[in-house]
């Protein structure tokens, strides 16, 4: 589950596999082995990778289907904007 969470996210992203490692300082190996399941990521690096994709890791480990985004900080127009503009998307 995983390995498929981070190839999913990845691919939303618009990241190749070099890219994703280029953003998290590892080898583009590691990231094709976390996705192929033969490796499992440390627990540091699970959280820096929830935190670079806005998800929890919950959501990595298949323990959560749900997606989040982290909105805090923004003024509650942007939010009410944010969440029209997902509500359109889910409609279509």
């Amino acid at each position: 589950m995983l390995g498929q969470r981070i190839n999913e996210l990845r691919i939303a992203h618009g990241w190749n596999q070099v890219q994703l490692a280029e953003k998290l300082n590892i080898t583009k190996q590691t990231v094709s082995n976390w996705e192929n399941d033969n490796i499992q990521p440390s627990i540091e690096m699970l959280i820096r990778i929830a935190k670079l994709f806005h998800v929890s890791t919950d959501y990595l480990l298949g323990l959560d289907g749900v997606t989040r985004i982290n909105a805090d900080g923004l003024p509650m127009e942007f939010i009410a904007h944010i969440s029209q503009i997902i509500d359109d998307y889910k409609n279509k």
